[in-house]
């Protein structure tokens, strides 16, 4: 009996660590305990979400710096949600077909 008592806190404390944190829920050290949120990442989180939760994962790359599309893998990799959803390619924010990058000036030649 001990023996299974044993397994199940233990397997309960093990799903417990793998569970998903969800960006509109999570305070300030849950948000810190996803690998690659820092303090400073999980203040703009939380700063961002005083005007509003997060509606997607394009809602939240668009309203907080620093969540591009490779934080946004990584980050729901580790276990991050955006109401209980991971981040696909599909949710990233569109980019804007045709948009050229910017001319390079007779600054910016001289210092390259």
């Amino acid at each position: 009996m001990f023996k299974f008592l044993s397994a199940a806190v233990l397997s309960f404390a093990c799903a417990a660590a793998f569970a998903a944190t969800d960006v509109n829920k999570a305070g300030q050290a849950e948000l810190e305990a996803v690998k690659g949120i820092g303090p400073s990442m999980a203040t703009r989180i939380l700063e961002a979400r005083k005007s509003g939760s997060f509606n997607n994962w394009a809602d939240l790359q668009g309203r907080v710096k620093g969540v591009g599309d490779g934080n946004a893998r990584k980050f729901s990799a580790d276990g991050l949600t955006v109401n209980g959803q991971a981040y696909t390619a599909a949710a990233a924010p569109a980019k804007v077909k045709g948009q050229k990058a910017p001319k390079k000036t007779a600054e910016s030649k001289a210092k390259s």
